[in-house]
C-alpha cells in the first residue's frame, strides 16, 4: 500500500509523540499498593498473550550514512553491520530494551506491548546476518499472568540484568518488576521492585526509561539505577534513582540541548553510556551517546559527559530505544542497538552494531 508520506517525513511529524498511545484511566490510578483489577484487560492486538516461536527476517544494512556509504567512522564508534528486522507475527515489534550474553550472540528484548522475545544473533564473519530461535511470550505479573490482560500494563521500556535476574521498567506506571529467569526463563513471575515515591510522580509518558544494574567490584555495586526519558526536577535536569545497594535515592542527569533518556548501559570500564534522542521542528530527529564515569553517579549529584557519537535521519537511524555493550575474543567492546517501530508501517525495526574505539 502506497502513502503520501516517505519514512523521514513521517518521523519528524511523529517523533514528538512516539509513545503517545491512549491509556485507559484505570490503569493510571493503579499502584503497587492496590490489588489487580478484577476485570481483564483486552490485549492489544500486538500483544503477545502465550509464547509462540517466531520467524524474524533480517535485511542487511551494508551502511550507515546514506550520504556517504563508504563512511565507517561515526565519533568514537566504528559501523560493523546493522539489519532490519521484520516478521509476520502481529506481536513483533515495539522493541525497547535489550541485552545480550557475553559473546553478543543470545539476546533478551523487550517489547513495549508487554511481551519478550528472545533469540540468537546469526554472525557472518564480524557482521550480523540475521536472528534465529526467536520466541515471542507475554510478561507476567506476579499473579502469573500476563501483565497486560490483569493490570493494562504495558510500555515495557528498559531491561537490566544480575545474573539470571532481570529487571524490567514500565514506563506509564513507573513500576520495575523483578524476574528469576532460573524459575521459568521467560514463563517466571514478576515481583514488584519498591522504589521511592519521587519515582511513581514521574510524568505517566516520560518516566521510567532506562535500568543499569552495578556488578560487583563497581562503585555502586548492588544497585539498580533506573533513570526517566524526561521526568525534570527543579533545575530542568532529568531525574535518576539509585534503587537498592548502600545509598538509595535520587540523582539528576544534566539535559542539554533537549535530549530525552532511551537507555543506558555500564562498560566494563565503569563508564555509564546514556542513549539519548531528541525532535524538533526545525532541527528534525536526532540520536546521541553520552560516556559518564559510573563514580559521578551518586546520593544528590548531577552527572554530566561527552558526547561520543551523534546521528540524524541522514544516517540508518529510526527510533533508537535500547543498547547494551559486549566484548568480542580480540577485545572489542561491541555497542548493539534496537529501534522501536511503534508497529507503524513507515518505521523500522532496526538492530545496529558498533564498535567502541576511543
Amino acid at each position: 500500500m502506497r502513502t503520501g508520506l516517505s519514512r523521514r517525513r513521517f518521523l519528524q511529524a511523529t517523533a514528538a509523540g512516539w509513545s503517545l498511545a491512549a491509556l485507559p484511566d484505570a490503569v493510571l490510578a493503579q499502584d503497587a499498593t492496590q490489588p489487580p483489577p478484577r476485570r481483564a484487560f483486552k490485549p492489544d492486538e500486538h500483544s503477545v498473550t502465550e509464547p509462540a516461536s517466531i520467524e524474524v527476517n533480517a535485511r542487511p544494512l551494508p551502511s550507515f550514512d546514506t550520504r556517504d556509504r563508504s563512511r565507517l567512522r561515526f565519533g568514537s564508534l566504528e559501523y560493523r553491520s546493522g539489519l532490519v528486522l521484520t516478521s509476520s507475527f502481529r506481536g513483533f515489534g515495539g522493541l525497547s530494551g535489550i541485552r545480550l550474553d557475553a559473546k553478543g550472540e543470545r539476546f533478551i528484548a523487550v517489547s513495549d506491548k508487554g511481551s519478550w522475545f528472545t533469540g540468537r544473533i546469526v554472525y557472518r564473519g564480524r557482521e550480523m546476518a540475521g536472528l534465529e530461535d526467536v520466541e515471542a511470550s507475554p510478561l507476567l505479573g506476579p499473579d502469573g499472568r500476563p501483565i497486560t490482560t490483569t493490570r493494562g500494563w504495558y510500555d515495557s521500556e528498559s531491561l537490566a540484568l544480575d545474573g539470571s535476574v532481570v529487571y524490567v521498567g514500565l514506563e506509564r506506571v513507573n513500576q520495575v518488576l523483578r524476574y528469576d529467569f532460573a524459575k521459568g526463563f521467560t514463563r517466571a513471575v514478576g515481583e514488584i521492585v519498591p522504589l521511592p515515591p519521587a519515582a511513581k510522580r514521574l510524568p505517566n509518558n516520560r518516566g521510567l526509561e532506562a535500568l543499569v544494574f552495578v556488578p560487583k567490584g563497581q562503585p555502586l555495586a548492588g544497585t539498580l539505577i533506573a533513570i526517566s526519558e524526561r521526568g525534570l526536577d527543579a533545575q530542568g535536569n532529568i531525574i535518576g534513582f539509585l534503587v537498592g545497594g548502600k545509598t538509595p535515592g535520587q540523582f539528576s542527569v544534566q539535559r542539554t540541548d533537549n535530549f530525552d533518556i532511551s537507555d543506558a548501559v555500564l562498560l566494563p570500564s565503569g563508564d555509564l553510556l546514556i542513549l539519548e534522542r531528541k525532535f524538533s521542528w526545525l532541527g528534525g530527529v536526532g540520536i546521541r551517546i553520552r560516556r559518564i564515569p559510573l563514580a559521578q553517579v551518586a546520593l544528590g549529584a548531577l552527572i554530566d559527559g561527552p558526547a561520543i557519537f551523534n546521528a540524524d535521519l541522514s544516517h540508518e537511524i529510526d527510533n533508537m530505544e535500547g543498547i547494551d555493550a559486549h566484548v568480542t575474543e580480540k577485545g572489542e567492546t561491541v555497542l548493539t542497538m534496537i529501534s522501536d517501530d511503534n508497529f507503524s508501517l513507515i518505521q523500522r525495526n532496526l538492530l545496529l552494531q558498533f564498535t567502541l574505539m576511543d
